[in-house]
């Protein structure tokens, strides 16, 4: 979430998005060249790949437009919700996955703290963000839903044709809204954005999501995903250092009732 926050100094967010996936699809194509692994899709794969990369698509893009309107603390908390949305999408999809009440509890607990991080204060002008962290918090259903989708048709694809034609089929659609709507600030073009591009391409598109796929393949959406918590607690305390966000009372709260929560949906 630091690494987008930092490339949006001078890349905006379609722009962002497209060369974020470009350098992530060139690390996942040399994966499977190494490994002698088929790019094209197989037959019967087509459909579900599909509608994979409409999905992601949408969740990107309202993910990285969210992220230009609010800061990167609120934005790493928000994000990281998306735990919640899986255990409640899996529920109803992954009939081995279902809540129990601890998890139920974890749920209740999670949703509180973000209810906290909306609380007025003067510390935060809120209502100027209000826009960026509803359209994050959309992004973290849209991304809970698509990890659900992606634990099941990944038990029939392999999960590197997965992830490279998720982000393909990205491409074009954030190349047309990039040229259509933004303008990168060329100005500003410094080795801080570009470092916060190439991490996330090279680190987060390529080797996360490869990472994130094989776990999938193997253990509920939920398990997986509910070790996220620790993704907001270094967002925000990066985005303090890095970002020189203040970090208030109700970060430190609503972070605490997050983590607490996504423990609970993850205990075994």
């Amino acid at each position: 979430m630091v690494s987008v926050k930092l490339g949006m100094l001078a890349v905006p967010p379609l722009w962002s998005a497209f060369w974020r996936f470009l350098l992530g699809s060139l690390v996942i194509i040399a994966w499977a060249l190494a490994n002698r692994i088929p790019i094209l899709p197989q037959k019967d794969e087509g459909r579900a790949l599909l509608l994979l990369g409409v999905l992601f698509t949408v969740q990107i893009g309202v993910m990285n437009l969210g992220f230009a309107g609010t800061s990167g603390a609120m934005g790493s908390i928000l994000i990281a919700t998306n735990p919640l949305f899986a255990a409640l999408f899996s529920h109803f999809y992954v009939p081995e996955d279902s809540l129990r009440p601890v998890r139920s509890l974890g749920l209740f607990i999670a949703f509180g703290g973000i209810v906290v991080l909306f609380l007025p204060g003067s510390e935060q002008n809120l209502a100027s963000e209000m826009n960026g962290n509803m359209l994050v918090i959309l992004s973290a259903s849209l991304l809970g839903g698509r990890l659900v989708y992606s634990s099941r048709i990944l038990q029939r694809i392999n999960p590197t044709r997965v992830n490279l034609w998720q982000m393909l089929l990205s491409l074009p659609i954030f190349a047309l809204g990039g040229v259509i709507w933004e303008q990168v600030a060329w100005e500003k073009l410094t080795w801080i954005p570009l470092a916060g591009l190439a991490y996330q391409g090279f680190v987060v598109a390529g080797l996360g999501f490869m990472l994130l796929s094989v776990l999938l393949r193997s253990y509920n959406p939920s398990v997986v995903t509910g070790f996220n918590f620790l993704a907001p607690v270094i967002g925000v305390l990066l985005s303090g250092a890095l970002l020189g966000d203040p970090l208030t009372w109700k970060l430190w709260a609503g972070l605490g009732a997050v983590g607490v929560g996504l423990i609970l949906i993850a205990k075994k």
